[in-house]
């Protein structure tokens, strides 16, 4: 399942990313860059033409082609301010599937999208609506996976988090494509070793 599938990451830059709780001291920006670097490494073993990535606050910038020998450059061209616009993101990268799904452009497998957030995003209600309605588009369940990874320990972003993994399809979801791994579900494992995780389950 890995071979033939596309990958795309969307990373939180909202102000709260700057935060220096992660261990040795380190900002959570920090650790998503190393945390990148690894994913777009391991991606490119799958798929060459490398990811997409996306880095999102009140507005989002999005990058083509991102092999690991780019990361670094993006992360020094970004500073964590801002809120938390994931609807308008996720959009988006959504939109951009079905678009190259319906020009034949997808890869045979689908798509995975990974998004890692620390805070509850500004519309839950837009969130989950934007999901449920991936969902209808799609034809089978595995085409299209949404994994979302919490960083730090918002307490109301971990409740959200387990929403969108529970209650979706009672929502009226199609499919169940979403997957949450929250701040309890990490117990010792790095971030890096979740995001790799989500990539080869």
């Amino acid at each position: 399942m890995l071979e033939n599938r596309d990958y795309t990451l969307i990373i939180d830059k909202s102000g709260s990313m700057s935060i220096k709780d992660q261990p040795g001291g380190k900002s959570r920006w920090n650790v998503m860059q190393e945390s990148t670097l690894a994913i777009a490494s391991k991606c490119e073993e799958f798929d060459p033409d490398g990811i997409t990535l996306y880095l999102f606050s009140g507005r989002f910038k999005r990058y083509d082609n991102v092999t690991a020998n780019k990361v670094t450059q993006i992360f020094q061209e970004n500073e964590p301010s801002g809120r938390t616009d994931l609807a308008g993101v996720l959009t988006d990268a959504i939109n951009s599937y079905f678009q190259r799904k319906t020009a034949r452009q997808t890869k045979q497998n689908g798509e995975t999208i990974l998004v890692v957030t620390d805070g509850e995003p500004d519309d839950r209600k837009a969130v989950m609506k934007v999901i449920i309605e991936a969902s209808r588009k799609m034809d089978r369940d595995e085409e299209l996976a949404i994994s979302f990874i919490q960083v730090g320990n918002d307490s109301d972003a971990t409740r959200f988090l387990k929403v969108l993994d529970d209650e979706l399809q009672s929502a009226g979801a199609k499919f169940d494509i979403v997957d949450t791994v929250t701040i309890d579900d990490m117990e010792d494992m790095t971030l890096r070793e979740v995001l790799l995780n989500a990539i080869v389950d």
